[in-house]
């Protein structure tokens, strides 16, 4: 900013001094109005006794002559040397004269209005050559200078403390760091420095700040740049940028080269609707180049983040250039609780929050949603003027977070209410009885983000592979909120067409990818379905006869056939379960796995903790009131 100012205050001054110069120069023509006359003719003027006064000033450069006539005309004249026969004619004609010496001052603003203009306009040009040039900090002509960032150790205050949730991954970035601080421990065994780190995952789950750590740890150098910063319209450009980052490098080896988002250069080439793009591969081109070529980079470690590692071209993946991928993948519950313990040290948590319910709680969340977590739960305590972040506002920022705001504000007709009320109670019915369906934790009838109720499911555990019985489990659970609608509404709702929508997706993935049916057996019949703007091929190919694909339907139709007739037998023999379950969404909105519980072992549910009656809705009217939904343990699946 400091240097933004600079530079528009020298403009300015540049243009006054021009403005200066140019007024100084037309001064003596127009400001002191004398007029210039030949040596002779003043001269004849002082014969002639037309002249009064005279004033005679002798200098290096001449002698300069200025006279006052009779009737108080100015006149001028110059001569290079001074006459001394001039002296008897003034006195002989009765002229008053005096003589002065010239100041070098005067012939020094005479040198500067000459020559200044030209000055100027020489300074000028070197100075807008400059900004234009700009040394690689924006000018016009900076374009092919490297845009990495070099952090300072002052400025970045990361540490590997602030990483959590990923320890094999910091297992292998500390690796690295060793061998910048002691390189002798490795090499006295032959082992080299690596030349590349490739960090891959998936979005938020903390791979930019594992760099940033590297780099608070590391205590070298560390140049951060994006994969965009390469790409420009002009061809060649971002291959001069990536020379000139290496040269910045080489010149303070041993450090590190960030570059986030690194699949914004390093895609595939040649691949992709539309053929190559020639600026991206030559940029990439020249990356290969530099980190494995003719010449090698020794104590330069390029670190590269990106979560779509299937699109990179297969030249930047092998060893000499990333000689490892370190896979920063989602935490699990330990990891979880101790990201929300790094988190919750910049809040004022309160006695009662315990990190270890809340991790057991977020299965399936990111650090970055979890950070998210941590920021929503300070809002809802400054929401309600609280000195502390107690439990009950991560609770709510958990459902806000799952299930999205409630709009509470949302006017129902209370035929639909009732109607939502028995959709999410089949939900949660098949939810208990089924076999391997995660435990219910909570039905809302409160509508959230597009929702206008949800049936929350959360997993006792972390699950990383899923079984067929599990998974015909989900479909009969998603097919439970239109049977409800169907045996207890009498109609239909276009309410369930998202779980159809699912159902339909997981059962031909059974029968298509994970080979669970007999009929078809263990064999993929779902092939060549990327993107072609990913770097995929442009056709697809069908590895499947009209019979075959006859079978498949054949086959995603039986499973959903038998489990929507499972479903529909199970609602119906616990037909005094779905209406206690639904009179209790009507009465209180939402209800949590202790109410669910009661109901399903015949036993009144016992209402919220922080319930308090309300006022029913006229009949016939709208009911779209109600007391405040009961915080419960978080969601893994909304239905």
């Amino acid at each position: 900013m400091n240097n933004q100012w600079f530079s528009k205050i020298a403009v300015w001054l540049v243009i006054a001094m021009v403005l200066f110069t140019v007024f100084k120069q037309f001064e003596p023509r127009s400001a002191a109005g004398n007029s210039s006359i030949g040596y002779s003719e003043f001269l004849d003027e002082v014969v002639a006794k037309h002249v009064k006064s005279v004033t005679i000033q002798e200098g290096p450069g001449g002698t300069e002559i200025q006279a006052v006539t009779n009737d108080d005309r100015k006149l001028r004249t110059t001569a290079t040397y001074l006459d001394r026969g001039l002296v008897g004619d003034l006195r002989a004609n009765g002229v008053k004269f005096d003589v002065k010496q010239r100041e070098e001052g005067s012939l020094l603003m005479t040198l500067l209005v000459s020559w200044g203009p030209m000055l100027l306009l020489i300074g000028v040009w070197v100075y807008f050559m400059r900004q234009m040039q700009g040394g690689g900090k924006g000018g016009a002509f900076s374009f092919g200078k490297s845009k990495a960032r070099l952090l300072d150790e002052s400025a970045n205050t990361v540490t590997f403390a602030d990483v959590a949730g990923c320890d094999e991954a910091k297992e292998e970035v500390k690796e690295v760091v060793d061998f910048l601080r002691d390189p002798q421990k490795f090499q006295k065994l032959g082992g080299r420095i690596p030349r590349g780190l490739l960090l891959v995952g998936p979005p938020g789950t903390g791979k930019t700040l594992l760099a940033k750590s590297i780099a608070g740890e590391a205590k070298v150098p560390f140049f951060a740049i994006s994969g965009s910063d390469f790409v420009e319209m002009f061809v060649g450009v971002g291959a001069s940028r990536v020379r000139d980052m290496f040269d910045n490098a080489k010149k303070n080896a041993p450090c590190i080269i960030f570059i986030d988002e690194i699949d914004a250069v390093g895609r595939q080439r040649g691949a992709g609707l539309g053929g190559g793009n020639d600026e991206r591969e030559q940029t990439l081109n020249q990356m290969l180049v530099e980190m494995d070529g003719f010449e090698t980079n020794v104590g330069v470690i390029v670190v590269a983040a990106t979560n779509r590692p299937d699109i990179l071209d297969v030249a930047l993946l092998r060893p000499g250039r990333f000689d490892r991928q370190v896979y920063v993948t989602l935490p699990d519950i330990r990891g979880r609780e101790q990201i929300l313990n790094v988190h919750m040290r910049k809040i004022p948590a309160g006695q009662d929050v315990n990190p270890n319910v809340i991790a057991r709680g977020t299965p399936g969340m990111s650090g970055a949603d979890l950070a998210n977590l941590c920021n929503e739960a300070a809002l809802m305590a400054a929401r309600r003027n609280a000195r502390v972040v107690e439990m009950q506002d991560f609770e709510k920022a958990k459902d806000k977070i799952l299930m999205g705001p409630e709009r509470k504000s949302m006017v129902m007709p209370e035929e639909e209410r009732r109607n939502t009320a028995y959709h999410e109670s089949g939900h949660a019915l098949l939810g208990k009885l089924l076999p391997k369906c995660d435990p219910v934790h909570k039905v809302t009838v409160i509508p959230r983000g597009r929702a206008l109720g949800v049936t929350m499911s959360m997993p006792e555990k972390d699950r990383y592979s899923y079984d067929s019985e599990y998974m015909l489990s989900q479909i009969s659970m998603l097919f439970g909120g239109r049977i409800a609608e169907e045996v207890f509404m009498k109609q239909m709702t276009t309410g369930a067409s998202n779980d159809f929508e699912r159902a339909t997706h997981i059962a031909r993935d059974m029968v298509m990818r994970y080979g669970m049916t007999d009929a078809l057996g263990p064999m993929v019949y779902a092939d060549n379905e990327g993107e072609v703007f990913l770097g995929r091929s442009v056709t697809k190919t069908t590895n499947m006869s009209e019979q075959t694909m006859q079978k498949v339907d054949a086959e995603v139709r039986r499973i959903i056939d038998q489990q929507y007739a499972l479903a529909r037998k199970l609602i119906e023999e616990n037909e005094d379960k779905m209406h206690a379950m639904a009179k209790a969404l009507l009465e209180w909105e939402t209800i949590d796995a202790e109410q669910i519980d009661d109901i399903m072992a015949g036993k009144a549910p016992r209402p919220p903790k922080d319930w308090t009656p309300r006022t029913p809705p006229p009949a016939g009217g709208p009911g779209s009131g109600g007391a405040p939904a009961v915080t419960a343990e978080p969601a893994h699946t909304a239905v």
